[in-house]
C-alpha cells in the first residue's frame, strides 16, 4: 500500500488502491488493526474519486437543442 497521500493520486492510481484495499479485505486474511487501518484509507480513495469524477462531470458538455427540438450545439455541463 503507498503511503502517497490521497489527494496527491490520479483517479487512476487511487482506483487501483481503492480496489487492491477491497480485495485484501475481501481476503479476510489482514489482522483486524490493519484492516481498520485499510478501511479508513479505502474511505478516503472513495471520497477522492468521487470528487475527480464529479470534477471531470462538470467539464462534460451538454447538447443543447432548439425550439424545434433539434441539436443546435454544444454548452458547458451545469448540474
Amino acid at each position: 500500500m503507498s503511503d502517497k497521500p490521497v489527494s496527491d493520486l490520479s483517479f487512476e492510481e487511487a482506483l487501483r488502491a481503492l480496489e487492491d484495499i477491497v480485495t485484501r479485505l475481501e481476503r479476510g486474511d489482514v489482522a483486524l488493526d490493519q484492516s481498520i487501518t485499510l478501511y479508513e484509507r479505502g474511505a478516503e480513495l472513495k471520497k477522492h474519486c468521487e470528487a475527480r469524477l464529479n470534477a471531470a462531470q462538470m467539464r462534460v458538455e451538454a447538447i443543447r437543442l432548439a425550439e424545434d427540438g433539434t441539436p443546435k450545439g454544444t454548452e458547458p455541463f451545469s448540474a
